[in-house]
């Protein structure tokens, strides 16, 4: 496996609506990579080839936030740059809440981005730093004033930090039923689900991690209730049992994040 890979931060700027660049080249066997759910919408840049998932081949692409695992099919070089975007940032740069792109992926000039011109500067750029740079720019062109409703950003935070949705519900005063309606329709799940998929990003991240824990120890620092709720819930959001993933999926992850590459200083 031949994998370059470097994370790099959007200007100070811009990180309210991007919270990373992520730029890789990977040769690898052909096969089928798990885009899992995250509390992160997803925009791609690819500099060679495309992305091919069930809706078609995307040169450049944005997807929203989702509750099931997206299947990307390769033929075994990946080469292009991945900005995760927050929520916010989809109405900063589109216009749009994230709702309106929930489990849907589109082409990125769909959006009236100037999809072209980033494709091909990245190309020219002869190094990463140059890549997120030139992202930088074009992203800081699009930027437009943005509000968050007040009650919306305190739920995304409060659920972010493991709280019932009941509990967040009365905190802003809100029947639980108009909070998920509202939520949902600026995010595009609603809060319960969302909740699930935060609580699956931590125990992902903790199985990313160089120093990886047992399923059990994860099981109990993400909160489920026992292995079982833990594996139900894996399945359910990933397409396979933590185990399954770990075997098929994690060497991939491991050697993309800890192989050829580096984080780039803020």
């Amino acid at each position: 496996m031949d994998v370059e890979h470097v994370v790099g931060l959007p200007h100070p700027r811009l990180r309210p609506f991007v919270t990373r660049y992520s730029g890789y080249r990977m040769r690898t066997e052909p096969g089928v990579h798990r885009g899992l759910p995250s509390r992160s919408l997803t925009l791609v840049v690819t500099m060679d080839g495309t992305v091919d998932l069930s809706e078609g081949r995307f040169a450049t692409l944005c997807g929203g936030l989702h509750d099931e695992a997206v299947l990307i099919t390769h033929d075994g070089f990946q080469h292009g740059v991945q900005c995760d975007l927050t929520p916010l940032g989809m109405r900063a740069f589109f216009g749009m809440p994230a709702g309106e792109l929930a489990a849907t992926t589109v082409e990125l000039d769909s959006l009236d981005a100037p999809a072209a011109e980033l494709r091909e500067r990245l190309r020219d750029a002869p190094t990463w730093t140059d890549r997120f740079a030139r992202l930088d720019e074009v992203l800081g062109r699009l930027v437009r004033p943005v509000r968050q409703q007040v009650e919306l950003a305190w739920a995304w935070q409060r659920l972010a930090a493991g709280v019932p949705v009941a509990e967040i519900a009365a905190e802003v005063g809100w029947s639980r039923q108009h909070l998920s309606a509202r939520f949902a329709a600026e995010y595009g799940l609603t809060p319960k689900v969302m909740g699930r998929v935060m609580r699956f990003e931590r125990a992902n991240r903790m199985l990313r991690g160089e120093r990886r824990p047992t399923l059990t120890e994860v099981a109990a620092a993400c909160g489920y209730t026992d292995q079982a709720h833990f594996n139900r819930d894996w399945r359910a959001l990933c397409g396979a049992t933590p185990t399954e993933w770990i075997a098929a999926e994690l060497p991939f992850v491991q050697g993309s994040e800890h192989g050829q590459g580096a984080e780039l200083p803020s």
